[in-house]
């Protein structure tokens, strides 16, 4: 029983740890990109919408998250008047959903080793 509270409490801690991987990236992204303007609040907008494409994409079996939440991405990203191409846009939310997922499932693997749950 302790172990599975261990996992559910690593599970939430790597969902924190994922979004907050999403908002890194889209918070690089606008300034990478020029924007100098309420970085901080239009990152939160642009990574709260991938996010969630991220999150119904998954429930969907899995792949589905790497089709939403770059579409998200994308939808979010024109809503702020970025200028940015179209495919740079797809591309870069493809990216950022492909980095934050991969981080974080790389860890959530070692964490589940770690306690013997893997």
């Amino acid at each position: 029983m302790f172990y599975r509270l261990i996992t559910v409490v690593g599970g939430l801690l790597f969902v924190i740890i994922l979004f907050a991987l999403i908002w890194f990236f889209c918070k690089q992204f606008l300034l990478r990109h020029g924007v100098k303007e309420q970085v901080s609040d239009r990152a939160t907008v642009l990574a709260t919408w991938t996010f969630a494409g991220v999150s119904v994409g998954l429930v969907f079996a899995v792949l589905g998250a790497f089709i939403l939440g770059p579409w998200a991405f994308y939808r979010t990203l024109r809503g702020h008047d970025t200028e940015v191409s179209d495919g740079a846009a797809i591309w870069w939310g493809f990216g950022i959903v492909v980095a934050s997922l991969g981080i974080t499932a790389a860890g959530f693997l070692g964490f589940l080793k770690l306690v013997g749950a893997y």
